[in-house]
């Protein structure tokens, strides 16, 4: 689980896909200065001075076809000015193949820093929800469950979703949150990587992953 800050106070989540290469929505970034935000990596708890962290600046950001009234297509790849070094706190997620998503009533996790609930603080320490994935209220190139903006959905060890918004407030029940499809855009994402990426840093997703969601 990746921190999005500015001004050192977390704003978004993100999840780490590669080395150098971060995921989150695409709304957290719109009309942004992205040379102002600062990507921080193993983080737990934000009220604290962890030895576990890393902290990258933004080198790159890459949208594809971002709506900011209708939120379609909210998802970007922040490339970073490094590389992470991966341990027990920093870890590459693994991300599904090409439209290889998640059907109704999967169980899935999702995580985050964002609001405990309507008109309550952010959380400081970082939350983990399962959820229940449901299609019945979710438009096309969406997954629909309850997470915090930015953040990933991980079913069955495979992100699938990017927290993108919600209607009637925040974990008021009443309606889920809908998460930018990853699946919808695994290609788009791998074709980043394997450009941008350099020969040190090759793509992890390969694009029919074992253990993949049918």
């Amino acid at each position: 689980m990746v921190s999005l800050q500015r001004r050192g106070g977390h704003f978004c989540g993100a999840t780490l896909i590669s080395r150098n290469f971060v995921l989150s929505a695409a709304h957290c970034l719109n009309g942004l200065n992205f040379r102002l935000v600062r990507v921080v990596l193993g983080a737990h708890n934000l009220g604290r001075r962890e030895l576990t962290r890393q902290t990258f600046r933004v080198r790159r950001v890459f949208e594809n076809g971002f709506d900011p009234l209708s939120l379609q297509n909210d998802i970007v790849v922040l490339q970073l000015n490094g590389a992470a070094t991966l341990n027990a706190n920093v870890q590459v997620a693994q991300l599904p193949a090409q439209d290889q998503g998640v059907g109704d009533g999967v169980q899935c996790l999702a995580m985050g820093w964002g609001q405990l609930g309507t008109d309550q603080p952010a959380a400081r320490v970082l939350q983990q929800l399962n959820v229940t994935v449901v299609t019945a209220l979710c438009r096309p190139a969406n997954v629909c469950t309850l997470g915090d903006s930015g953040g990933p959905l991980v079913c069955n060890g495979l992100v699938q979703g990017i927290d993108s918004f919600i209607r009637g407030g925040c974990a008021s029940g009443l309606f889920p949150d809908s998460f930018a499809s990853v699946a919808t855009f695994a290609d788009w994402i791998n074709s980043i990587i394997r450009r941008y990426g350099g020969s040190d840093h090759p793509p992890l997703h390969p694009r029919n992953p074992v253990g993949r969601t049918p």
